[in-house]
């Protein structure tokens, strides 16, 4: 952990240490009748040494929650509840139902033959295939089959409904969305189709044979929306790409090998205000611990293994979820000896570095890793 502050002039310059008398808490009433405040009674607070989260890191386990989210099916209807989903309530951002920083996630379950209402919100989103056959998503009259760990784009204010088909299997998926952000910037709209569904109409998955080519862009394939066209990731070309770089180059120290999920036509974040990596973690592999701006929520794509986030371990396996909060000092070991390990990541990178606020910092201590 970062020792603190010695408590130098240089350190407290500028912040508040005005001790309260009658008189002022006097004037602080005064002040309030105005619908105004004195800054200096409110500075240490917003204007922190560095950032200070109000999100805790924590570990979802999916065997504790699978059960609980089957039994949803039995209790409410997707027509009556909207979407059956149990969602993540990070202990310190209860306040705005997220599940780290400004980004929500929950667990989706859908039964064969169901259909979700056709929708469409200002908030982004993403769905992130855990288990079960059939899955599928519309957007805007693009149908994309769905199968476990591919991912799908629904982004902000595109028409979009999930079903499973009849001959599936009942299917989970985890949503990732930026609801809290949206809501933050009083921004939100959302409005059910009004026909509750939506036609397909295009060829199924054409947006992954147009727009998933590796290194090929089709001849006058124009997009200029700010998402990515390409609104479904698989799973099997996303671990075939991070086997062939992970032999092609040296690890990360920090993050092994990862690769960003990407907008084919601008090589940017698949959309403005979420991004999502997957990385690979060797065999044994032990990363240095760094942290960084920005709030990132994990799922365990393949394999076990272990993080330590502000000096905290937690272990996990497939299927489970964890977040790591802004600027959090961050490690990630794999416990298995012989198979790889794989950890999708979902975050909020694009928002921080369009404002300019990414930064950096690597564990000074202990050969970079932080003690338990």
């Amino acid at each position: 952990m970062t020792p603190p502050r010695e408590n130098h002039r240089e350190d407290v310059i500028g912040r508040a240490n005005v001790e309260d008398t009658p008189e002022l808490l006097a004037y602080y009433d005064e002040l309030d009748t105005l619908d105004t405040g004195a800054l200096w009674t409110v500075a240490n607070k917003i204007e922190p040494w560095e950032p200070a989260s109000q999100s805790k890191p924590v570990l979802w386990r999916y065997n504790d929650l699978r059960a609980h989210v089957l039994r949803s099916v039995d209790l409410v209807t997707p027509e009556k509840a909207g979407r059956r989903v149990i969602y993540l309530n990070n202990p310190g951002r209860t306040d705005v139902s997220a599940a780290v920083g400004w980004i929500y996630a929950g667990l989706q379950v859908m039964h064969p033959g169901e259909v979700a209402s056709a929708h469409r919100h200002s908030a982004s989103a993403i769905r992130f295939i855990m288990e079960g056959s059939g899955a599928y998503t519309v957007v805007d009259g693009h149908k994309m089959t769905l199968g476990r760990n591919d991912f799908v784009l629904t982004p902000n204010g595109t028409w979009h409904e999930h079903g499973v088909s009849e001959d599936g299997s009942p299917c989970i998926w985890q949503d990732g969305l930026d609801i809290p952000f949206v809501n933050a910037m009083e921004a939100n709209f959302y409005e059910v189709h009004p026909d509750l569904q939506q036609a397909v109409t295009y060829p199924v998955d054409d947006m992954t044979k147009t727009w998933g080519n590796p290194g090929l862009t089709p001849g006058g394939g124009d997009w200029d929306k700010g998402y990515s066209p390409l609104f479904k990731y698989e799973w099997e070309p996303t671990y075939d790409a991070l086997t062939k770089y992970s032999a092609a180059s040296e690890p990360s120290p920090f993050d092994g090998t990862l690769m960003e999920y990407v907008n084919p036509v601008t090589n940017g974040p698949v959309m403005q205000t979420m991004g999502a990596s997957m990385q690979m973690l060797a065999p044994g592999q032990v990363t240095k611990a760094h942290r960084h701006t920005g709030s990132y929520l994990y799922q365990v794509a393949k394999g076990s293994g272990y993080s330590l986030i502000n000096g905290q371990r937690f272990d996990w396996c497939e299927r489970d979820i964890f977040c790591v909060p802004s600027w959090a000092w961050h490690e990630h070991g794999n416990t298995s000896q012989t198979e790889d390990a794989c950890l999708f990541c979902l975050n909020d990178l694009p928002v921080i570095r369009a404002l300019g606020l990414y930064r950096e910092e690597a564990f000074g201590d202990n050969n970079g890793h932080q003690i338990t």
